[in-house]
């Protein structure tokens, strides 16, 4: 079934396959992320929390006190004073790498721009070694795969989990950590007894995927999209601003997470329909973000519709706590496109990115004229 027919169901539709309720609309989605204690994120966000390869607890897996405690442990980090000094740093790397990019004339915006944009910034700010990085990109889509059925895809992954992990616990042990770096701090937190050793890993790799995956699907998408709408790509070149609103609509269109899950606690209705005690509860992000009792023509890309009540990062105590970090990434790429490129165009078919959870693309060919 595909989402438009879900949504059309009913707020909550019983999906017998996977033994599971499907959330499609966007109230009920906001009823269901806005209330920790009647559906659970413990001990995962996965369809199959008792899966023995899914972690469990962490910031993505845990409700306060554990989840605001483990939360709070980065708060001065991503404080708006800290991202604001952050910001124009990284306004000057996506500029330097922008234009580097441009000049090559034709290049790959998802391996060239999306994904090494994000993956640089990311680790360098938890502070890892420079060597190895390239494992991120593959546990973070293996993560991802793991939240969804136990299906070929997830299977296919698992091979690759103990060596990704065997580089996950050397580049993030206290030795390896970057002094001054958000692991730094963290581990700061494990001597004055805030986390344990274990959780403060658990910690850093939930920020290190959420903070990946999510930044460089919403880039690559907000490109493809402005390659397919012409006005929307003048508009932005006219006024490098309307990068902020590029990336909302985009957020909202091509949500880079399709869906997290719940355990319901207790008896519980949502929209009027029971819910029982230990049901899993399926969010489905990206179906509420197109919800049209929400946004009219939601299948529209509109610049001007600024839907910054949207979805995309969630809602309630599991918002993305890297949200506004990846607002000021994907910011900065669109806006020094507009400085840098003329026009942008497809130079070949895009290619989507297959994954149980993110939503995004694997290739991107584009063409690109220099700004004169």
């Amino acid at each position: 079934m595909k989402l438009t027919g879900l949504r059309a169901a009913g707020p909550v539709v019983r999906l017998s396959r996977y033994g599971a309720w499907a959330i499609p609309r966007y109230e009920a989605v906001s009823e269901v992320l806005r209330d920790h204690q009647r559906f659970s994120s413990a001990p995962n966000p996965g369809l199959e929390p008792d899966r023995p390869d899914l972690p469990k607890g962490g910031v993505l897996g845990s409700d306060p006190p554990d989840h605001t405690c483990m939360r709070g442990v980065l708060t001065e980090q991503l404080s708006s004073r800290a991202l604001r000094t952050l910001r124009a740093e990284l306004d000057q790397r996506a500029d330097r790498l922008v234009a580097e990019t441009i000049a090559r004339g034709s290049f790959d915006a998802v391996t060239d721009l999306a994904r090494r944009f994000p993956l640089d910034v990311v680790a360098d700010l938890v502070g890892l070694p420079a060597d190895g990085r390239e494992n991120l990109l593959a546990l973070a889509d293996a993560g991802f795969d793991s939240f969804g059925p136990s299906n070929a895809r997830t299977l296919a992954a698992l091979p690759d989990v103990p060596k990704i992990f065997g580089y996950v616990a050397s580049s993030m042990s206290r030795e390896n950590i970057a002094p001054g770096s958000w692991g730094d701090a963290v581990y700061h937190a494990v001597d004055r007894g805030v986390i344990t050793e274990q959780e403060a890993v658990h910690l850093l790799l939930a920020y290190l995927v959420a903070g990946m995956d999510t930044t460089i699907n919403a880039i690559s998408s907000a490109i493809w999209l402005l390659t397919q709408h012409p006005s929307a790509w003048a508009a932005l070149r006219a006024d490098p601003s309307l990068a902020r609103a590029v990336l909302t609509e985009t957020l909202r269109l091509e949500s880079p997470v399709s869906f997290f899950c719940r355990g319901a606690t207790r008896d519980a209705t949502v929209s009027g329909i029971p819910i029982a005690r230990g049901d899993r509860v399926i969010v489905l992000f990206g179906s509420a973000n197109r919800d049209e009792r929400k946004y009219p023509d939601p299948d529209r890309f509109d610049i001007e519709r600024n839907a910054a009540d949207h979805l995309a990062f969630g809602s309630g105590i599991h918002s993305c706590a890297g949200q506004a970090l990846a607002r000021i990434e994907g910011n900065a790429i669109l806006a020094a496109l507009a400085r840098h490129a003329q026009t942008i165009q497809l130079a070949g078919q895009p290619v989507r990115h297959l994954n149980n959870t993110v939503r995004g693309l694997e290739h991107l060919p584009v063409t690109a004229q220099p700004a004169r």
